[in-house]
């Protein structure tokens, strides 16, 4: 249950603003008794109660990940990085752009970039012993949210040529105010590529056990499907450009652009029902690994 001394707030949906939401059967086995929702509008998987955007990011940096994390020896970290690297490089010339990361974590993403690509680096990051790290690669920094970061004198004046937001946006207290922020850092023709876990409307890639978790699930307050992943990007002003062949890849990866006209942009909603009955399917799924869950 959810601890009674933390003040959480209750969200209606963040992409459609509907206030319908269906929880997720068996939703509260695997995440200790807390509930997750789909939005009975369009169908996306989002956390109702949720705390500050800083509380987020402490919890992220104090109690997850703490002082063991480590990235930098974790394959399976650094494989999806040098992948959403490559894709990039693949689609844009991104030789000597100005490349701000959001939860740049160590660094090893930027330092990669510049060193194969020659892209000018800055990253923020809320774990201070991460920023340190990232001082120490050559790579400019700031310690904290994004949403400070635009809110403060460092931020005031900075503009990138791409934004890039990897196993992050998912993360946040609001996807829509971060998908902003990244806007406000872009000039119109800027470009931003979000990647997460492609796990929502696709074949099954893990058991329910080890995709829902006993952290506190406003940790990560959003699950992205194609469809809800791309209109987050529209209803904040982004054309999508190139999307990655994630039915079959454990990553969605989707690279979009900054437009003045985000009136036109496309708007696309998942069918409620159909992922009410995924997530089902995929409960009974997961049982047949139940042994193997401890």
């Amino acid at each position: 249950m959810l601890p009674k001394t933390t003040t959480y707030i209750e969200y209606a949906c963040d992409l459609c603003g509907s206030d319908n939401p269906i929880e997720i059967p068996y939703s509260r086995i695997y995440s200790k008794g807390q509930p997750v929702h789909i939005c009975g509008d369009c169908g996306f998987v989002y956390i109702k109660n949720r705390r500050s955007s800083e509380e987020i990011a402490r919890v992220w940096t104090e109690e997850i990940y703490g002082e063991i994390y480590t990235a930098i020896k974790n394959p399976a970290v650094i494989a999806r990085q040098t992948f959403v690297a490559e894709f990039l490089s693949s689609n844009l010339e991104i030789k000597n752009k100005k490349v701000f990361d959001i939860g740049a974590g160590e660094g090893f993403f930027l330092k990669y970039l510049k060193d194969n690509y020659g892209i000018d680096p800055m990253g923020v990051e809320p774990s201070k012993s991460n920023c340190q790290r990232l001082t120490e690669l050559g790579i400019s920094n700031y310690a904290g949210t994004v949403e400070q970061f635009v809110e403060s004198k460092q931020g005031e004046n900075y503009q990138a040529d791409i934004v890039t937001i990897m196993w992050t946006l998912e993360n946040c207290l609001s996807c829509i105010d971060m998908l902003n922020c990244a806007s406000s850092l872009l000039p119109i023709g800027g470009k931003i590529i979000v990647a997460t876990g492609s796990r929502i409307l696709v074949p099954f890639k893990k058991p329910l056990f080890t995709y829902f978790s006993s952290n506190p699930t406003d940790s990560h307050c959003f699950r992205f499907s194609a469809n809800s992943l791309q209109t987050a990007l529209a209803k904040t002003g982004f054309k999508i450009i190139k999307t990655n062949h994630y039915l079959d890849n454990d990553i969605l990866c989707v690279l979009a652009e900054k437009t003045a006209d985000s009136n036109l942009l496309e708007i696309k909603k998942d069918k409620p029902l159909e992922v009410l009955s995924f997530f089902e399917r995929w409960h009974q799924d997961s049982i047949y690994y139940m042994a193997d869950w401890t």
